[in-house]
């Protein structure tokens, strides 16, 4: 019988001895040619010959592939060919399975602050307090996005002082209750060097992200972390740092279609009144003997009587004729237009999603 097999697994070791720990997702077998009713073998003519297959993934999320120093996600796909009297044949191929996290949800989109203070020097011998303020818009990104960095930095100690900013990974393994981490850098970028009595602020000063694993949060036994960290650092003295929680992710950020959706949200509810006054079909105008009355309209006759020797209308006077067409009765309503035009006129108009 040939058939192929997925075995994806998470394994990892801790501590200074040889402690293991692994954890199976699923474990799915198929055979591709089976051996006739009756029949104990399958008969192949030389040549090769090809069977084509496919496994149906679970619903549920995989944990991403991975590879560190301490343990592994792999997954890989192992075919099998049981031959009689002799020892099976396999062979294996490993593939790569990215579990998908969205930085659009709410939670990875809020913003992150922190503010610390630090007294530089010892016992009485104190030069003055360092403080640092951190902020990022939001807490998700992905590979190949540049962070802007918000940050206000006031140096009233006596020392100079430089301000810094590095993208770190942790990746933590657990085995047998016995845990290893590990940490290192990934990204960094310095900034200008701040002398005493001085500030500085970065309004959105850019670290980019370099290709990396995305954050492995889900997994029992492995988890990779990320984190940005601000931090000052004072000669003769410990460095003040803040540390700001990063989750690197794969779908990236979609800050338009999040606008406008907010947007859209607050033109409706601001908007939601005209749909209580405006009528479905428009009301046709007041009839003109409701708005004036024949009394009214005999008082405003032109006083001005038609004078003896003028020949035609051009005589009249201009303020005469004014005032006879004032309380003429309007063209009766209707809602087809008497006058259409040739060429339809065309109006921009604009949605919001």
């Amino acid at each position: 019988a040939w058939g192929p097999s997925t075995c994806p697994r998470a394994s990892a070791s801790a501590g200074a001895l040889a402690v293991f720990s692994e954890v199976e997702y699923l474990n799915v077998r198929l055979s591709l040619r089976e051996p006739p009713a009756g029949e104990g073998i399958i008969l192949l003519q030389p040549g090769k010959h090809e069977f084509p297959f496919r496994f149906q993934l679970p619903s549920e999320p995989l944990v991403t592939s991975f590879t560190g120093k301490y343990g592994s996600i792999q997954y890989c796909v192992r075919a099998v060919l049981e031959r009689p009297k002799v020892p099976d044949q396999s062979v294996k191929r490993e593939l790569q399975v990215v579990s998908h996290v969205d930085v659009n949800t709410p939670a990875l989109l809020t913003p992150v602050l922190k503010t610390q203070e630090k007294m530089v020097g010892c016992w009485f011998f104190t030069s003055g307090p360092v403080s640092l303020s951190a902020k990022i818009e939001r807490k998700g990104y992905c590979n190949g996005e540049a962070i802007p960095i918000y940050a206000e930095i006031e140096n009233c100690s006596s020392r100079l002082i430089v301000p810094k900013a590095a993208i770190f990974q942790t990746q933590t393994y657990l085995a047998s209750g016995k845990t290893k981490t590990i940490r290192h850098m990934v990204a960094n970028v310095r900034g200008n060097h701040i002398a005493s009595g001085s500030t500085d602020t970065w309004n959105g000063k850019t670290l980019k992200i370099p290709p990396v694993t995305p954050s492995i949060l889900d997994c029992c036994i492995i988890r990779v972390d990320y984190s940005l960290a601000v931090y000052i650092h004072i000669p003769g003295a410990k460095k003040l740092m803040l540390e700001l929680p990063l989750v690197i992710g794969t779908i990236p950020y979609n800050g338009f279609g999040s606008r406008n959706s907010s947007i859209a949200s607050q033109f409706s509810m601001d908007m939601s009144w005209l749909t209580l006054t405006l009528p479905e079909q428009p009301e046709a105008p007041p009839n003109y003997a409701d708005v004036v009355s024949e009394e009214e309209f005999s008082r405003h006759i032109p006083p001005y009587p038609q004078p003896p020797n003028c020949e035609g209308e051009v005589c009249c006077p201009v303020f005469a004729c004014i005032q006879e067409f004032r309380f003429q009765p309007p063209p009766l309503y209707s809602e087809v237009d008497p006058h259409p035009s040739d060429v339809e006129e065309t109006q921009p108009v604009s949605f919001i999603l």
